[in-house]
């Protein structure tokens, strides 16, 4: 299983910009390479960026201390 390593507001903001670029090539506002804002979507959806993994970053709130 991937870890998440994004935050909510991350994952919704990819999730919904991903949406808009899709239905932008799909109406044919703009050229096919929109369709790549699936990747966003699909990063938003499962909670893991591969680019957060490989710099090891992360929009994750700390875990509190129990």
């Amino acid at each position: 299983m991937l870890q998440k390593n994004m935050g909510g507001s991350d994952r919704a903001v990819r999730f919904i910009l991903g949406c808009l670029l899709v239905i932008s090539a799909a109406v044919g506002a703009l050229g096919p390479w929109a369709y790549l804002g699936a990747m966003a979507m699909i990063t938003g959806a499962i909670g893991n960026c591969p680019a957060y993994s490989v710099f090891g970053f992360t929009t994750c709130k700390p875990k509190q201390p129990e």
